[in-house]
């Protein structure tokens, strides 16, 4: 039976170094050395039938003559010998192993298929294994530096930096970026629970270790380093778990999966590349996106030292105009405000600043005021402003002789502080710096970007509120058999019949099959008129001449129905003809997109965007995992770059956006009910009128997925 906790993989009390090397400058010595070294206090059983003894310590020729309880198994041995060792470990009992080393999956051919047979023998024996081709890990807490990283490296003298006890808990997929960022980590001042490099993830996955630091007490913030997540459902239940507990998470996405390479029937699919899923989920659940290393280090140890704000409103204190007008504006770049201060604020901090300083903001209280406290003064009151939601301190701290900067007032500042307080040195920090603002419980940034990234996390996790659960039903009988009966895609008439039937309200339309048919049309519809073709066939109509719009008489929608006709044969004579939908113009208003796609391992998406001729060239969308509730779908469409066209713009009334998010909600329910049917829907454009007066589904497209999850009709 596996066992799902990985308190013993990561505490273990004894561990087996399987190829175990007297040569620390070895990755097979390093494993050893580096334990010995950072005063890991369990058992060590090196394992190698060629040595005696290791360092002083007695060496075993297998696993199996240990003769004592093990933990876990360091395996660095070569690929070919890996397997056997695993099965020894098994026999003897061993609960975990990491497997360092390297030349399987990632290497290809025969190789792959060595990888599979350890996934199946920790199947069949319940051994947990992490790798291979994994860098193995350090739980900092227990001093277990069960890896060959330099990073983890103790050097004589060293005295450590601790700004903060809240600890950082890092999951990698590459084992050089996880002690890559714990070692960036550690420069700044920051503590850590684990660091864990999953590698080829033949058994254990980043997901479970995510799931682990979720619930483990020593962790309060989480980094995450992915490729892919293999096991989505786990991953989900963690991000939950973590949510659930108030663990800021942060998500380094790298890499590009399928997604990115499907065909596209529709603009949903084509947009919905590499990143889209993770977008959602990261959305869904809170996690905050970093795009580099020294970003993705500043938002932790903003979250490890400081609270989130209430607000966007930022106020920037700073001893040089320059730096604090260039934060300015790399802050004003990352969404946040600098509101001008108020009269009264800003005659409060003038009077302890010289006349040539700014009390506006930023807040430029000149060199001279930072030697006489008006730093701490000002950032204190601008710490108990109603005005400010977070406050930059841009300063230099470069000296390694003075502080300028009381530290123990600024000590007691920060221990008191109820909106983030940061600091960003223009300078680069001097040791003396470091030490002193770690101990007052802060950490120095000295990038920019990052900061303001940092700052903005700390924006959006104060504002973030978990999504409410959702009842998802299994879908009515009659659309379901509905949609199991058709293949692929279906023409736009088809797809309006079934999402009306699904309750999803369609303008009114007729589908016309010969000229016969159009007087009747007309009688019922009026004038003027949309003619479009219509085959399952053909996605994008416009491609072989397939629209004719504002049709305002007779002998028009005649002749346009005749040269349709004729074009279409011409550019596509293969296409199956359904016949043509005559559809009355509709209204002006604000076009929109809307559309589900089905992410192989996340599954259905919900996303909305700008329409029409804007869908491609903005490329304006937000996805969310289906289904979204109305209010969900209300904050989606506040993220879009045109929520102000929606809200009314340069008068300009506003548009019906409770109806816009009904209808959001409504095709994300319809798209999580058949997630197993449909593939993807997307309706575009949608013309969402004034206030009151509803949406107009003017085209809408449905696929249908094969069984096994690809698209039912791919375009070739």
């Amino acid at each position: 039976m596996r066992d799902g906790s990985l308190d013993r993989f990561l505490a273990p009390a004894a561990i087996a170094i399987i190829g175990a090397s007297p040569d620390s400058a070895r990755i097979r010595g390093r494993l050893l050395h580096l334990l010995r070294e950072n005063g890991y206090s369990g058992k060590l059983y090196p394992v190698n039938p060629s040595y005696p003894e290791i360092a002083g310590v007695p060496c075993f020729p297998s696993v199996g003559a240990i003769g004592q309880p093990v933990d876990l198994a360091l395996i660095a041995i070569p690929a070919e010998t890996v397997l056997p060792a695993l099965e020894d470990c098994a026999a003897a009992g061993v609960g975990h192993a990491v497997i360092i080393s390297s030349g399987f999956a990632e290497q290809g051919g025969a190789q792959t298929g060595l990888q599979h047979e350890i996934a199946a023998l920790a199947r069949r024996t319940g051994l947990r294994v992490c790798g291979p081709n994994a860098e193995g890990f350090h739980n900092d807490v227990a001093h277990v530096a069960a890896t060959f990283s330099p990073a983890v490296e103790v050097k004589p003298g060293e005295q450590r930096l601790e700004a903060s006890p809240r600890r950082v808990g890092v999951v990698a997929q590459s084992g050089g970026m996880g002690f890559a960022l714990y070692n960036r980590g550690r420069a700044l001042g920051l503590a850590f629970s684990s660091i864990v490099s999953t590698g080829n993830e033949a058994d254990l996955t980043a997901s479970e270790f995510f799931a682990h630091l979720a619930q483990d007490r020593a962790t309060s913030v989480i980094l995450l380093f992915l490729e892919s997540v293999r096991d989505p459902a786990v991953f989900l239940a963690a991000a939950a778990a973590a949510a659930e507990r108030g663990k800021p998470v942060i998500g380094v996405k790298i890499g590009r999966s399928a997604a990115g390479e499907r065909a596209a029937r529709s603009h949903t699919a084509s947009m919905a590349g590499w990143n889209a899923a993770y977008d959602a989920v990261f959305a869904e659940h809170g996690i905050i996106r970093a795009d580099d290393p020294d970003e993705a280090v500043a938002i932790a140890a903003a979250f490890a030292t400081a609270p989130t704000a209430q607000g966007p409103r930022v106020a920037v204190v700073t001893a040089s105009g320059g730096a604090g007008a260039w934060a300015a504006d790399v802050l004003a770049g990352a969404g946040l405000m600098l509101p001008e201060l108020s009269p009264e604020l800003q005659q409060a901090i003038q009077a302890f600043i010289p006349a040539y300083g700014s009390a506006r903001n930023p807040v430029d209280i000149t060199a001279q005021a930072v030697l006489t406290g008006g730093l701490l003064r000002a950032a204190e009151l601008l710490s108990d402003s109603a005005e400010i939601d977070a406050v930059l301190v841009v300063v230099s701290l470069a000296s390694e002789k003075r502080m300028a900067i009381d530290i123990a007032a600024l000590k007691a500042l920060v221990a008191r502080q109820a909106k983030p307080l940061l600091f960003y040195s223009y300078t680069l920090p001097s040791s003396l710096a470091k030490k002193a603002l770690a101990e007052a419980g802060l950490t120095i940034h000295t990038d920019l970007g990052a900061v303001a990234q940092a700052m903005a996390a700390l924006v959006r996790r104060g504002g973030y509120a978990r999504p409410r659960p959702i009842a998802r039903s299994s879908g009515r009988a009659p659309i379901r058999a509905a949609l199991e009966r058709v293949g692929g895609a279906l023409s736009e008439y088809d797809a309006k019949q079934l999402l009306a039937e699904a309750g999803i309200a369609m303008p009114p339309h007729r589908l016309v099959t010969d000229a016969a048919g159009l007087d009747a049309a007309v009688e019922e519809l009026g004038f003027p008129l949309a003619l479009k073709i219509q085959s399952p066939d053909i996605p994008h109509k416009t491609e072989v001449g397939g629209v004719r719009l504002g049709i305002a008489d007779t002998a028009a929608l005649r002749q346009g129905y005749r040269d349709m006709l004729a074009e279409l044969r011409r550019r596509r004579p293969d296409a199956r003809l359904q016949g043509v939908l005559l559809q009355p113009m509709a209204p002006p208003g604000v076009e929109v997109i809307l559309g589900t796609i089905r992410d192989p391992g996340f599954g259905p998406l919900m996303m909305i965007g700008a329409g029409g001729v804007m869908t491609e060239l903005f490329r304006d969308v937000v996805y969310r995992l289906a289904p979204v509730d109305v209010d969900g779908a209300r904050r989606m469409l506040g993220e879009l770059h045109i929520a102000r066209l929606l809200e009314g713009f340069r008068g300009a009334p506003p548009v019906d956006i409770e109806a816009l998010a009904a209808l959001v909600a409504q095709l994300s329910q319809f798209a999580a009910e058949h997630r197993d049917l449909v593939q993807e829907v997307e309706l575009n454009p949608v013309i969402v009128h004034r206030a009151g007066a509803g949406c107009t589904i003017v085209d809408a497209l449905l696929t249908i997925a094969r069984a096994g999850g690809e698209d039912g009709n791919r375009r070739r």
